[in-house]
């Protein structure tokens, strides 16, 4: 039996973040720990060669002058081994590395790695390579990049290998590595505030190491018996602390090449268990249910069939006997080719980062693709709570129960607080802000939920209008609309988008100065008219791409509605300070949002 929970061995519990690879290479170890796909062929890398790999990487660093609490920053545009050997080798001499999502734009790179003092950069390839070059000059701090793939020009992440060789230095790792404690600080995650600068989140060993533990519970893998497949980027401490998790159980990492190449991966690694989140599911839903309805006659009908079977489902056989038996033959008709097409052994699809669609979890987990939604931040390394289909813990709508040792209250304004050894040791060189959303021992994680009679938790709205793309992005709506209003034709902008595949937005136009740029002074055009004019779209779209120049791919704002009302405090659009009532808005405009993610 592939999936359980039983560990043959008792091992020393790891308590720092490099313990988890050398109790694999020592009590469990695997010849394909890690695998990356280079070249179009998979490349295996061992638990053993790991570890060595890992301790060649602290002794190069430390020939590299690298002291305990230095910083390093790894920015990679795909998941691969390098990453996670370079991130063991700078923990274990009590290095702090600093992960940088590879989209954000260069002068975040050139913040981040200032603010965080970081004195190195290992990037993956030439495209980060080159972005870091247009910034290299405003980090004085950072003394040398070292990138994964040859690139002209940067130095290859081996030379540090190559400074590491000989492991007669080994035992000053040794030494370090023995005073490195489980409350010091391991790494500083930076996340985007609602200002758009990015503020570092400060995680210690034992925070993320007990939510390994807790986190471990929830997904049932037997110790060395199961393969996943990783995508989420390893910059996001969901997916990262994943990696841990595979390492105590044993569990193979294959890292995906892409997005786009995951359908492709999936059926070459044949996973067991994998991440999501919900933009992807959406994306291999709407592919299967496209490629559905290309079908004719009998089995069109077929698949519409069980899709509607899928929709209904309810998890442990609520639904009825009669229901069960229509599962069993949906399963057997058409289902299984689902569970084909996604490499044949994928029974857990973890899932988190944004609201997840209950249909989702319906629909996938009636085709024997079980999705256990959990929820999370950064600041709480990261899960609160996540479902789990063993013993009635799965609730399809909620996001679990809450995991071991962390504790849940709701404010009485329905805000959800967090308490536990999961909880971040506070903001980075912020302790204002730090202050803010830690009182009394408690995260406030500004989102707005409820916990059920059975203890399940609900998400229900976001406290702050900050929103999440179904991607798993954040999202600050008043910085984008700041922008894109400094166009002379645009009055008002709210933009949307919480849980749904990009951002977009709603624009009430400067309608006396639209037709002042059309010439319409004397026989001004009537607003449902200006609206709906070509010219006038044409130029509100060329502004929203300018405004767009200025924020990572995914703040982007992809599609928008002109609006032929004007927003007023009188009609219930504005507060009376003037600050967009956006519920109204979004209410008013409901059609609107329906046309534009339909």
């Amino acid at each position: 039996m592939l999936f359980g929970n039983k560990m043959k061995v008792k091992l020393n519990t790891p308590t720092r973040l490099f313990d988890f690879i050398e109790n694999q290479a020592k009590h469990f170890p695997l010849s394909r720990a890690f695998n990356t796909k280079y070249d179009g062929k998979w490349v295996s890398t061992s638990s053993e060669e790991h570890l060595e790999k890992s301790n060649q990487i602290s002794r190069g660093l430390l020939q590299l002058g690298v002291s305990k609490g230095d910083k390093v920053a790894i920015i990679s545009s795909n998941n691969r081994t390098e990453w996670s050997i370079v991130d063991v080798g700078v923990l274990q001499i009590g290095g702090i590395d600093v992960p940088i999502y590879p989209t954000i734009t260069a002068e975040d790179y050139a913040y981040i790695i200032n603010h965080s003092e970081s004195k190195f950069c290992f990037v993956s390839d030439v495209e980060v390579y080159n972005k870091i070059k247009t910034i290299r000059k405003e980090c004085p701090n950072l003394e040398e990049v070292y990138c994964f793939d040859q690139i002209k020009g940067c130095q290859h992440w081996t030379k540090v290998l190559e400074l590491g060789r000989d492991a007669a230095h080994q035992p000053k790792v040794q030494a370090i590595k023995e005073s490195v404690l489980p409350l010091d600080l391991a790494t500083i995650i930076y996340t985007s505030g609602t200002t758009g600068t990015p503020k570092g989140v400060m995680l210690s060993h034992k925070n993320i190491v007990s939510n390994v533990f807790a986190a471990q519970k929830r997904l049932p893998l037997e110790t060395g018996k199961a393969v996943a497949l990783s995508f989420l980027p390893l910059c996001h401490i969901y997916e990262r602390m994943l990696i841990y998790l595979y390492q105590v159980t044993s569990t193979e990492v294959h890292f995906a090449e892409s997005l786009e190449t995951i359908g492709e991966n999936l059926n070459e690694v044949n996973p067991d268990v994998m991440t999501a989140v919900p933009r992807l599911l959406e994306k291999l839903y709407d592919k299967i249910y496209g490629k559905g309805q290309t079908l004719t006659g009998v089995k069109k009908k077929l698949f519409n069939w069980a899709v509607d079977i899928g929709l209904a489902y309810e998890p442990y056989k609520k639904n009825g006997f009669v229901y069960s038996i229509k599962l069993s033959i949906a399963r057997a008709l058409i289902f299984k080719k689902w569970k084909a097409a996604l490499g044949g052994n994928l029974k857990l699809i973890a899932s988190g980062s944004a609201a997840l669609q209950p249909r989702l979890a319906q629909v996938f987990t009636a085709a024997g693709l079980t999705v256990v939604e959990g929820y999370g931040l950064t600041e709480t390394s990261p899960v609160i709570s996540v479902n789990d289909m063993r013993n009635g813990n799965f609730r399809i709508g909620s996001v679990g129960k809450v995991v071991d040792q962390v504790q849940v209250i709701i404010a009485e304004d329905g805000e959800i607080l967090c308490k536990g050894p999961n909880i971040m040791m506070g903001y980075y060189k912020n302790q204002e802000l730090t202050d803010k959303v830690i009182k009394g021992g408690y995260f406030h994680t500004g989102d707005i939920g409820h916990l059920d009679d059975d203890g399940f938790l609900v998400i229900t709205d976001r406290k702050k209008e900050i929103f999440k793309t179904s991607g798993g992005k954040y999202v600050a709506p008043q910085v984008i609309e700041n922008v894109i209003k400094q166009s002379t034709l645009i009055d008002q902008v709210m933009v949307i988008g919480e849980n749904q595949k990009f951002p977009s937005a709603f624009i009430q136009l400067n309608f006396e100065a639209v037709n002042e740029w059309l010439g319409h002074t004397e026989k001004p055009l009537t607003q449902k008219k200006l609206i709906q004019d070509n010219k006038v779209i044409e130029k509100i779209n060329a502004d929203v791409e300018n405004a767009n120049s200025n924020f990572a791919q995914w703040e982007k704002v992809k599609a928008f509605r002109l609006t032929d009302d004007v927003w007023s405090i009188d009609a219930g659009h504005l507060t009376p300070t003037m600050k967009l009532k956006r519920k109204i808005i979004a209410e008013k405009y409901k059609p609107l949002i329906e046309e534009i993610y339909s």
